[in-house]
């Protein structure tokens, strides 16, 4: 089994890859493509097993369209793994999105949805939970699924504040401008129409947390790069599909 885990758009596409309290682990994607009921003849289906039609890769997913005899084609997308046309996949279908744009591809999909498991003939599909831990496409709050190592400190620069005051003022900073400078421990690119970017600055608590902070943004960014972005904190982000946020900086910006 192809196992694939999905932030904000997920990633946003995951997302993360899935935080009210600390201990809440929820994840990511945004506004643009909201996840919707899908309306095709397999919505509703907890799976879906077919033939690939075709495939494509591209910024580090693998979209591909599958034909099973009496119904609609699905297209998925999930972590790029090898396929080819002809193979017979089994996905379970967890987190539709409608008019989803990719930017990569140049290409609006009526319907996609993004998977966290793909199976092939004689192998069993395992679906993530409908609420709970998100794909690893659109991570889950406060950690990249790779576990980074540690981040040194870094200051916050003037006016700006460390990602750890970020969630413990989360409440009052809600709908305001928020700016932190960090380093890029992980991104999910070009997931409903943004990149999702795990932020850390050497702050917080790893056990609760509180040391990362998901940035959705139009930057192309590089893990390990050191910026300061500036954007609006939500709270209480629900995108649907079990995709929620406690905090989230969305629509951020690179100050130069």
């Amino acid at each position: 089994m192809i196992s694939t885990r999905v932030c904000a758009l997920i990633a946003v596409l995951s997302v993360a890859v899935a935080c009210g309290s600390a201990s809440k682990q929820n994840a990511p994607p945004a506004a643009p493509a909201a996840a919707a009921p899908a309306s095709s003849a397999a919505a509703g289906a907890g799976t879906f097993t077919g033939t690939v039609a075709e495939s494509v890769n591209a910024s580090g997913y693998t979209y591909a369209r599958l034909q099973a005899a009496g119904k609609e084609d699905v297209w998925i997308a999930a972590t790029e793994f090898p396929v080819k046309t002809g193979d017979r996949l089994t996905v379970a279908l967890e987190m539709p999105m409608q008019n989803f744009e990719s930017k990569t591809l140049k290409r609006t999909f009526p319907l996609v949805y993004f998977v966290s498991s793909v199976a092939r003939d004689g192998q069993t599909v395992v679906a993530q939970p409908a609420q709970g831990t998100a794909p690893a496409m659109m991570p889950s709050h406060g950690a990249s699924a790779e576990a980074p190592a540690a981040v040194e400190p870094i200051a916050p620069v003037a006016g700006g504040l460390s990602i750890a005051d970020v969630w413990t003022k989360r409440a009052s900073l809600a709908g305001n401008p928020v700016t932190v400078r960090g380093k890029v421990v992980k991104v999910n690119s070009a997931i409903m129409g943004r990149n999702w970017i795990h932020l850390q600055d050497g702050s917080g608590s790893a056990a609760d947390r509180t040391n990362d902070l998901t940035v959705t943004s139009d930057a192309d960014l590089k893990v390990g790069d050191i910026v300061t972005i500036s954007g609006v904190l939500a709270v209480g982000k629900d995108f649907g599909a079990g995709y929620a946020y406690d905090a989230i900086l969305e629509n951020g910006k690179v100050v130069k």
